[in-house]
């Protein structure tokens, strides 16, 4: 594949270098020629300087053969320009912006442009260990209204099968960690000591569900 970057800071630099070295073609723009520093001497990629959202620089960035695009500039407009010019101009699908602004990025993710708030992202994984499992949700729609969750299960329920969980709870459980791997369980699958559930729910459902398989089974 072949992704070209806007924004040469400490993440448009990180994530250059971790797609060459997964064997994908990187192309990475930035105003600043010194911000190129950043990729280090190994990079293989191509560097453009000048503004991300010019047609002319994408162009010359690679973007008319382009498999993906990322806007991780610190700019929020620049992001959200650039992304739109790549995905309405150079018909590039697979397309994601930084934002900074949350509620901005539940705007462009409805309008369909994929976007990481990083403010959220830094606040939800620091919520994740300070309060207990499942409280922040591990993903959520682009609506907001889905979300997948991490629940602490009670001990009791171990030898139980995880259709029986999902019944209980009335909520789906599409994977677990088992042993530090995922697994998709199947109607045979049965619930063991040190397994960790994901339950996919709506946002009214998240209560009923950690209550329920948080708590002893009840035999109907």
């Amino acid at each position: 594949m072949h992704i070209v970057i806007m924004g040469c800071g400490r993440v448009g630099s990180s994530l250059a270098r971790a797609l060459e070295r997964r064997g994908h073609s990187v192309a990475v723009i930035d105003l600043v020629q010194d911000s190129f520093r950043r990729l280090g001497p190994e990079f293989q990629g191509k560097t453009v300087k000048g503004v991300g959202f010019d047609r002319q620089v994408l162009v010359r960035a690679g973007i008319e053969r382009a498999d993906g695009f990322a806007a991780v500039s610190s700019g929020d407009n620049s992001n959200i320009l650039a992304a739109r010019v790549v995905r309405e101009t150079f018909e590039v699908n697979n397309v994601v912006a930084r934002i900074y602004d949350q509620g901005r990025a539940e705007v462009y993710e409805r309008l369909g442009i994929p976007s990481v708030a990083t403010v959220r992202w830094a606040a939800d994984q620091v919520l994740r260990r300070l309060l207990p499992s499942g409280s922040e949700p591990q993903w959520r729609d682009p609506s907001g209204t889905v979300r997948l969750i991490e629940v602490h299960v009670d001990p009791s329920w171990v030898g139980r099968k995880i259709s029986e969980m999902e019944a209980h709870s009335r909520s789906r459980i599409p994977f677990l960690m088992r042993f530090g791997t995922g697994m998709v369980p199947d109607e045979r699958t049965v619930f063991q000591d040190g397994d960790l559930i994901y339950a996919a729910v709506t946002n009214d459902q998240v209560g009923d569900v950690e209550n329920i398989l948080g708590a002893a089974p009840l035999e109907h």
